[in-house]
């Protein structure tokens, strides 16, 4: 067996390309980890050092502060109800569309499919989006943050395109079985998606969780405000979103600027973070499987 020698050149650039990627490993983990020991630190701390990583003294005020008063815990519920129920309807809608539609026997298929096509190339723009969601009287309704956006069109075309390249003999010998379409769906397709269906569980999960627009649109009572909107009114609006939380709670006392801030950031990040590994090892075969053919 010959034996692979490596280069002087080649060593020295599998050593610059690893240092490389760890320095630019570390730059993208330094915010978040500055953020982390920020939460931790006093407002003196914060107001004196411009950069740290540990603080010199720790302090869970600012966490006290969150969970302690309701209006930032019903928020993170809030976001957690639009985030799960939210996700459901986009898998069932998603999956029950891309179905059919895999199908190349299917009447009128290629005209649904120019019509999604063309939903990924034109929209008819926030206020027309506005009045249908007015006109449904969704406004102020959770509802309103999940409906509009029940598929994706690029995420239904790689589901669609992923069901296409199943095997057609498992479907066809489950229908000598004497299986219907929806048993075939649910007992042969799906158990076979699963990566695929992992993949864009957690694309559509962190889409609603980080979403704050649309409830910036049509969510007018702060008691139905998602984290991020709360986040967003904390870090942006801190001295209106004190008044808002004043009126809302009479004991509200306001914290440490800085710190809160942070500590809202980790709390609204952590969530979704802790999701990603349970679901990485689905990422790259759900997407490139689905989208090798058309």
């Amino acid at each position: 067996m010959a034996r692979h020698y490596r280069t002087v050149p080649g060593t020295a650039f599998d050593i610059g390309n690893y240092l490389f990627l760890a320095l630019y490993g570390l730059l993208a983990i330094f915010p978040f980890v500055y953020i982390i020991a920020g939460s931790f630190a006093s407002d003196a701390e914060l107001t004196e050092r411009a950069v740290f990583l540990i603080p010199k003294a720790f302090t869970v005020a600012a966490y006290e502060y969150i969970f302690s008063t309701n209006i930032i815990m019903r928020s993170v519920w809030v976001s957690i109800y639009i985030t799960v129920v939210g996700t459901i309807f986009n898998l069932i809608f998603t999956v029950t569309m891309a179905y059919p539609l895999a199908r190349k026997a299917l009447p009128g298929r290629n005209t649904f499919l120019n019509l999604v096509i063309f939903s990924m190339l034109f929209g008819g723009g926030m206020i027309p989006t506005y009045l249908v969601i007015r006109e449904l009287n969704l406004l102020d309704s959770l509802w309103a943050l999940i409906i509009p956006g029940a598929i994706s069109a690029f995420n239904l075309i790689i589901v669609k395109n992923f069901f296409q390249e199943l095997p057609p003999e498992l479907e066809e010998a489950a229908r000598i079985d004497g299986c219907t379409e929806l048993g075939l769906l649910w007992k042969i397709v799906l158990p076979l998606s699963k990566p695929v269906l992992a993949t864009f569980t957690l694309f559509y999960a962190v889409g609603h969780w980080n979403s704050f627009f649309s409830a910036l649109l049509y969510i007018n009572n702060p008691e139905k405000w998602p984290l991020q909107v709360m986040l967003r009114q904390i870090v942006m609006l801190s001295q209106s979103a004190a008044g808002d939380m004043a009126s809302m709670d009479p004991n509200f006392v306001k914290p440490p600027d800085q710190a809160i801030k942070m500590a809202v950031i980790v709390i609204g990040t952590v969530p979704i973070l802790l999701v990603y590994p349970f679901l990485q090892k689905h990422f790259a075969k759900g997407v490139m499987i689905g989208s090798v053919k058309g």
